[in-house]
């Protein structure tokens, strides 16, 4: 997608997600980042789109590619964490900028069975398992178009 100078835009994280979240990696699209609610093993993709604030919005190759982004970080996410389910979504109500949570959920989470959204104070992460998230993470997958 162009601007009207024929240039691409400047990508820029909306602020609430930088503020509420660490980065974690950049893969082929998206911008991985990580929840700071250790209450809940919880990743999010941010397709580099500019403008984007729903998922047809994208072209068809960034589309498929958010989709192979997403199957790769669920699988890392289950050999990982330990939970019972996984929960896939692109809410957007708040921050509008296109971002796809994935969160895993087990049935003695604080929010079972209920959404996490609005659910209590979280629990902040400490800078080692931050680090300790970040070291585990780029060796396990590749990322190739």
């Amino acid at each position: 997608m162009r601007n009207s100078l024929g240039t691409k835009p400047v990508f820029r994280l909306d602020e609430r997600l930088q503020r509420d979240t660490f980065p974690v990696a950049s893969l082929t699209l998206c911008e991985l980042l990580l929840s700071n609610n250790a209450h809940y093993p919880w990743l999010i993709l941010v397709p580099r789109r500019e403008g984007i604030t729903e998922i047809y919005q994208l072209e068809p190759a960034d589309r498929d590619q958010l989709w192979r982004e997403s199957h790769q970080v669920s699988v890392w996410m289950a050999n990982h964490f330990q939970f019972d389910k996984l929960n896939i979504g692109a809410l957007g109500n708040v921050v509008s900028q296109l971002h796809l949570h994935h969160v895993g959920r087990r049935q003695n989470d604080p929010a079972w069975p209920g959404p996490v959204w609005g659910h209590g104070a979280s629990i902040g992460y400490g800078s080692d398992q931050v680090e300790k998230i970040k070291r585990a993470f780029p060796g396990q997958l590749c990322f190739s178009a």
